[in-house]
């Protein structure tokens, strides 16, 4: 059951807090910076293009910052965490590609996987020390489709799917929460992981296929039953402000997770697989060159 049919306006006064948002000046992730924002708390935009991020952070009001960060460049985002020096409350792992075309990024690494979990898993270990309340990765339905192929992790011998590398990149965001939680726990931090979900909200991810036929099928969803991008942040929110369990999965209540107001959510057997996490976090230290010891606790 949903609390209360909880919304943006349920959000409690953030005044003081600092909040790091990656990918914040599009979509849900802008949609959650403004309204943390209206809240109180000061937001710190993540984004690749200062530009951007500028006019999002105009529109936005309230207290804003403005950072460059590109999760496809481990360099980008090791120069990030060596300017920052002070306390965060919240980071918020939001940034993500979605069944793009096979690329690259700038260490090698497959797009979807090195973006949307490599990213943020050496983001959130060189950040770490600073962090006081909680990490919050946003995952996606579509980690239900998603298979961890340890042996090949960036897509080098098997032939590509956009949809598989787009789902191994959602569980692996869950399998992060999963295991970096238990590494918490473990080392008697009261930081939280958690997760979310905006199930199917009509925003500009669904439009970078360059494959006509998922395209038009993403623009049919969104007609028929995406919910907007105000209402898929709802998710997230919930889970950067509520007091939850420790590696909580937040979605929406309704319509197979499509839509509706934030919950507690399952999630598949794969992603509730604590050898599957602990491995996948092995090779992540291998790929990133980013290890347990660079955690605080």
């Amino acid at each position: 059951m949903s609390k209360n049919n909880w919304t943006a306006q349920d959000l409690p006064r953030m005044d003081g807090r600092t909040v790091v948002v990656t990918g914040a000046n599009s979509g849900l992730g802008l949609v959650t910076s403004r309204e943390l924002a209206r809240a109180g708390a000061r937001v710190v935009l993540a984004v690749r293009d200062t530009e951007r991020g500028a006019a999002a952070a105009r529109e936005i009001g309230g207290v804003t910052e403005v950072r460059e960060l590109d999760l496809a460049d481990l360099g980008s985002i090791r120069e990030f965490a060596r300017r920052w020096s002070e306390p965060i409350d919240v980071l918020i792992n939001n940034a993500g590609i979605m069944m793009v075309p096979e690329g690259r990024t700038a260490d090698g690494f497959e797009r979807q996987f090195g973006t949307n979990h490599l990213g943020h898993f050496a983001l959130t270990a060189l950040l770490l020390p600073h962090l006081t309340d909680r990490v919050v990765t946003v995952s996606s339905q579509a980690h239900r489709r998603g298979h961890i192929d340890l042996a090949d992790l960036n897509w080098k011998t098997r032939p590509y799917s956009p949809s598989g590398a787009y789902g191994q990149s959602k569980l692996a965001n869950l399998l992060f929460t999963l295991e970096l939680q238990r590494r918490l726990t473990a080392a008697g931090s009261s930081l939280r992981a958690v997760a979310a979900h905006p199930g199917w909200a009509a925003t500009n991810l669904q439009n970078h296929t360059q494959n006509p036929i998922a395209d038009f099928a993403m623009s049919v969803g969104n007609k028929l039953i995406a919910q907007n991008a105000t209402a898929g942040a709802l998710p997230t929110l919930f889970a950067a402000t509520q007091d939850l369990p420790p590696a909580a999965y937040i979605g929406p209540d309704g319509f197979y997770e499509y839509r509706g107001y934030p919950t507690l959510v399952g999630r598949s057997h794969a992603a509730s697989n604590p050898e599957l996490a602990q491995q996948l976090w092995q090779q992540s230290e291998k790929l990133t060159g980013i290890t347990l010891s660079s955690l605080a606790t």
